[in-house]
């Protein structure tokens, strides 16, 4: 096990969520439970899946690894430690030699999945995953939680940008799940695929949304999850779930809508989009959590725009802005993707 180098106490030990009473006896949340479920009350969730279903794919696959940056607790990478506690390996606060120790392993033949948050991949390591995994092709599966807006700690945990950032890496499949149904399923067939990937996690209490429809996780495909004749969602992660819950609503406001699930942003499925794309009448809104620049919305306005489609097209994303901290639930209205948001836009840009 690696030494801790930055501080006395681990991220695990720091990052513990304390709440307080308000007058009424609710507990309020402090700025150290920003890490919330995103989960609506009553939702049907599973725990850790991602932990889970890494435990079963290792019990026979002994090339497995588990790898944290002092966030095994905080990316659901402890139920592995336990059940594989000599395939777990804990480098402590140093992202850049943990993503430099999987390239050796996976160069030796092992199968490393690498975990840590998004906002520590995607700024902190950039380099050691561009030089040392990408560009070695290394069999690496870098697994990051907090993606987007599922931190309400500020900037500093808000990784808004990171599917920009590694759309732009060279050899990088990146991937963005919706649900705990989803990420059970990826996690084998990322497994299987050789190659470097990076996936976006949800962890904890994970939603259960995409069992409901019967959909099955492909590597690169994207799954028409719901079919409408007015506005075609395109979206990814949590937006997915957004998206559905939007369709009910607007069902209601005689609004039919369908969503087009992209869980594979790089490579993108140019096929599906651009068959469901040329429907004639409906606007096509692309829907994501992360910034409106450099995710899937600019990636599916320039496949559309290079293959002559042109349907009115709008985007429900955050902005190109360093975002604020607080509560999930506000900073998701905020910002435009909560469910009630998503359904808003929808009516404006319909004119119902």
């Amino acid at each position: 096990m690696a030494a801790r180098t930055r501080c006395a106490r681990s991220r695990e030990e720091v990052m513990k969520p304390t709440v307080s009473a308000t007058p009424s006896g609710k507990p309020r949340l402090t700025t150290s439970a920003m890490i919330a479920s995103i989960a609506a009350d009553g939702q049907r969730t599973k725990p850790a899946p991602f932990g889970h279903a890494l435990v079963e794919l290792a019990r026979n696959r002994a090339d497995v690894v588990g790898m944290t940056a002092d966030l095994g607790k905080y990316t659901d990478l402890h139920i592995f430690a336990k059940a594989f506690p000599d395939r777990y390996y804990q480098m402590g606060m140093a992202e850049q030699l943990l993503f430099g120790a999987a390239s050796g392993l996976a160069a030796e033949g092992f199968t490393p999945f690498a975990t840590t948050y998004a906002v520590f991949a995607s700024r902190r390591a950039y380099d050691f995953i561009h030089q040392t995994i990408a560009e070695e092709d290394r069999n690496v599966k870098i697994v990051c939680a907090l993606p987007g807006l599922t931190s309400g700690y500020g900037p500093s945990h808000q990784a808004a940008e990171d599917l920009a950032l590694f759309r732009a890496m060279p050899n990088m499949t990146v991937i963005d799940p919706c649900d705990a149904h989803e990420i059970e399923q990826l996690v084998p067939a990322i497994a299987a695929h050789q190659g470097p990937i990076y996936v976006r996690l949800l962890r904890g209490q994970v939603p259960l949304v995409l069992d409901e429809y019967g959909y099955h996780f492909e590597l690169g495909k994207a799954a028409l999850i719901r079919e409408g004749r007015d506005v075609l969602i395109i979206s990814t992660g949590i937006m997915t779930m957004r998206a559905l819950e939007a369709a009910k609503e607007l069902a209601g406001d005689r609004v039919d809508a369908a969503v087009l699930h992209v869980p594979t942003i790089k490579p993108l499925d140019a096929e599906t989009i651009l068959r469901e794309a040329r429907k004639p009448g409906r606007l096509v809104v692309v829907a994501e959590n992360h910034t409106v620049i450099g995710g899937l919305g600019e990636a599916v306005a320039a496949l559309l725009m290079r293959s002559g489609v042109h349907p009115v097209f709008r985007q429900i994303g955050l902005p190109d802005e360093f975002l604020a901290a607080g509560a999930l639930p506000t900073l998701h209205d905020r910002y435009g993707i909560s469910t009630a948001e998503v359904s808003r836009q929808m009516k404006q840009w319909l004119g119902r």
